[in-house]
């Protein structure tokens, strides 16, 4: 199990995706049989993908976005040349 120091110390330093990543790695017995650097690599990447989601759900909700859109739903009545450069095929 994750020492609670460890764990302590990783929470202060701010690094909640390492813990989880952490937590997974000693639940899983194939990871425990590899190298250090390679049960190092998933830990940082982990981390790095934690760091990125958090930082993704911020722009977000900062943009405090009106419901959900997609490019199909965009309306090109008022921009015709829009339209055609859209719906043509790249040459």
């Amino acid at each position: 199990m994750l020492q609670q120091p460890m764990k302590e110390k990783l929470c202060a330093l701010r690094l909640q995706g390492m813990i989880e990543a952490l937590e997974h790695q000693e639940r899983d017995e194939a990871t425990r049989e590899l190298n250090f650097v390679d049960r190092l690599a998933p830990l940082v990447d982990q981390q790095w993908n934690w760091r990125q989601n958090q930082a993704l759900t911020r722009r977000v909700l900062a943009a405090r976005l009106r419901g959900a859109a997609c490019v199909e739903n965009i309306s090109f009545a008022l921009y015709p040349g829009v339209r055609a450069r859209v719906t043509s095929p790249a040459g």
